[in-house]
């Protein structure tokens, strides 16, 4: 047995390097949330027109295409804490970019820079400091964690940016240079799966090798494909409820919008801790029915007046998609630990998930340039959420027989 599958085997959950890593993403992850609700009202503030909105997101995501082919050897080649250091460094400088007076879309762009290469890391941190057998369980800790962080962001962006605005993106950059501090106290783990080389043609080698052998693993090819189709319709759904409220709640203040997204989060941390309990890798089919339920539900969201039936529709959105992501991202984890290294196959996984994400919000930009109403787009993206996850459930459970 190898130094490193000895650690891998006797860390506890709840180990000094585990609670750095959750104490750490939770705060980059707050200060994400509120980043984007500031960014939003600085677009309002501007008399940016109303599609450029849902365009913040594609300043975002472009950032993980175009870094998917580095991202991951960068989190395998580095120790993964001090890799989360420089992507906290990255998003700060975004932050106070952005607090200077830089177009908040390309100051957005820069966090995504950041948040990019600090994915692969936070996540495939986890299979190294776990055994197998605890990497859902983890997941739901890391996913728990975040969730409340996401909340807590969206609340506080929402409400600091409606009063005080200056003050959100202070409070934000700052919370940035508190996580990378806290990156300090991760053990520097040894590196997973160090690179030869740095050129970068041998790194897009690399990355389009990783990928082919990743997306030839079954498990892997389902977890990869289920979680692109959830946060690509999850990503589009944020921005959907900045328009919708206004018009189904008849509401025109920002923070009630970052208060629904709230909703979602915590429904995703309930999910996730009942994914925890009932759901292992060798079970993870069990997770199927809570993915297809979410697109007809994001359907019955859709025609809700009442704030408070809004509230429990989105509640349940997010409590489908914790139950169904969670178990999802761990099985991800545990066949990329396994072969082309954790780190690489959260990259491939970001670049998947982004591209969906680019396509979901580009059709939303698109309907919304062309003046569709709100309800009916919402209609749509629920839809074709139904169709694609209940498309990948039927499929494997032809191939797997349960």
């Amino acid at each position: 047995m190898t130094a490193h599958a000895s650690l891998n085997t006797q860390t506890s959950l709840l180990s000094r390097g585990m609670l750095a890593v959750m104490t750490a993403q939770f705060l980059s992850a707050l200060a994400d949330n509120a980043l984007l609700f500031a960014a939003i009202a600085l677009l309002k503030a501007g008399s940016a027109p109303a599609w450029q909105v849902p365009l913040l997101q594609e300043f975002f995501v472009i950032a993980y295409i175009i870094l998917a082919p580095f991202a991951g050897p960068f989190a395998d080649t580095l120790p993964k804490g001090r890799v989360m250091l420089i992507a906290n460094g990255m998003k700060f400088l975004g932050a106070a970019a952005m607090l200077t007076g830089l177009n908040p879309l390309l100051a957005y762009g820069m966090v995504g820079l950041g948040a990019a290469a600090y994915s692969p890391a936070k996540y495939g941190i986890l299979s190294e400091l776990v055994a197998v057998d605890k990497l859902v369980k983890a997941n739901s800790l890391m996913e728990g964690s975040t969730i409340v962080a996401i909340l807590l962001g969206a609340v506080l962006g929402g409400w600091l940016a409606d009063y005080w605005l200056a003050g959100a993106l202070y409070a934000v950059a700052a919370s940035y240079l508190l996580a990378a501090t806290i990156n300090l106290l991760i053990p520097r783990l040894p590196p997973s799966h160090p690179l030869s080389t740095f050129a970068p043609l041998a790194m897009c080698r690399d990355f389009i090798q990783a990928t082919r052998k990743l997306m030839q693993d079954t498990d892997a090819r389902f977890s990869i494909i289920g979680t692109s189709i959830f946060w690509g319709a999850g990503s589009t759904l944020r921005f959907l409820l900045v328009a919708w409220v206004p018009v189904a709640l008849n509401i025109q203040d920002l923070s009630t919008a970052a208060n629904l997204s709230g909703a979602v989060a915590i429904g995703i941390a309930l999910g996730a801790v009942a994914a925890a309990r009932w759901v292992s890798l060798r079970s993870v089919n069990r997770a199927l029915p809570a993915g297809v339920l979410i697109g007809l539900v994001i359907v019955a969201f859709a025609y809700s007046s009442n704030l408070y039936i809004a509230i429990a529709w989105l509640l349940l959105i997010g409590f489908l998609g914790g139950f169904y992501a969670v178990p999802l991202n761990a099985l991800l984890q545990e066949r990329g630990h396994a072969s082309v290294g954790a780190g690489h196959a959260i990259a491939i996984q970001n670049l998947f998930e982004n591209i969906s994400m680019l396509l979901m919000m580009g059709l939303y930009i698109l309907l919304s340039k062309q003046q569709f109403p709100v309800i009916p787009i919402t209609v749509t993206i629920g839809s074709l959420v139904f169709v694609a996850i209940g498309t990948l459930a039927w499929l494997r459970i032809r191939q797997t027989g349960k």
